[in-house]
């Protein structure tokens, strides 16, 4: 049981804490900053929408949580090929004091045969995140298949993408261990320091550990910390502070 409520801890202080829904509300958004720290462990961010993150960075300083950074997303979810739009967002959630930026790649123009405008993007809204973190989200259901979600990240990190993001959480097919292998495998071919969020239907401790584990055979222990590794969820936290507390069991995670 220990090394269970260890993993949940880990993951816990991995997590991108996220409410991206079409009701979101101020409310919503004080009421998920105040969940960003508890007697479980500290997430690693909150990601709210855009008209949203001076309020988070407002509602995690009077919880007593600076630390805890403030994520947003752009392009997002349709993931077009508007790359004026993509910066022009990207610049405006800067200003409003965004640490993070998750980016939809163009995965359809990529699909269509248009490999260089996903690569035009990135590196514009990278340019545009003034040293702030990029993550950009490859949408790896909707490419589908390996050779397509290697070319996304490969595209990606070439251009200068911090992390690989697998999903937005709004396609039926979100976050795998097959495409999070892909991905990691492509970030440790890069040669690059970026890394790795799995997000979408990461919902317990056990789907937690499958991702944990991937990172580190391929990557090594030593990377799983915020700097290389996020969750993007929501529910996974009282799964993860369940445990914790002692009130869950992490039944097939593998620890």
């Amino acid at each position: 049981m220990q090394d269970a409520v260890n993993t949940a801890r880990l993951a816990l202080s991995l997590m991108d804490l996220t409410t991206l829904n079409d009701d979101d509300s101020r409310d919503t958004v004080r009421a998920l900053c105040a969940r960003a720290g508890s007697d479980a462990g500290t997430v690693a961010a909150v990601c709210v929408y855009p008209r949203f993150v001076a309020e988070a960075r407002q509602a995690l300083a009077a919880a007593g949580l600076p630390q805890v950074r403030v994520a947003t997303v752009v392009n997002f979810p349709h993931g077009d090929d508007d790359v004026a739009g993509a910066v022009a967002a990207t610049r405006a959630t800067i200003a409003c004091g965004a640490d993070e930026v998750d980016m939809v790649f163009p995965w359809r123009a990529l699909l269509a045969g248009n490999a260089a405008v996903g690569a035009e993007l990135v590196s514009a809204c990278k340019a545009a995140c003034d040293g702030r973190l990029l993550k950009v989200i490859i949408e790896s259901g909707e490419l589908a298949s390996p050779a397509a979600i290697r070319q996304a990240s490969d595209i990606a990190l070439a251009a200068g993408a911090d992390f690989l993001k697998t999903s937005t959480g709004k396609v039926a097919v979100n976050a795998t261990p097959q495409a999070a292998r892909i991905m990691l495998q492509a970030i440790r071919d890069s040669g690059r320091d970026a890394g790795f969020k799995a997000a979408g239907g990461v919902r317990t401790l056990a789907d937690a550990a499958v991702y944990l584990q991937l990172a580190r055979d391929i990557m090594g222990a030593d990377w799983l910390t915020p700097a290389h590794f996020r969750f993007g969820a929501s529910g996974l936290l009282d799964n993860l502070q369940a445990v914790i507390a002692g009130q869950a069991a992490a039944p097939g995670c593998g620890y």
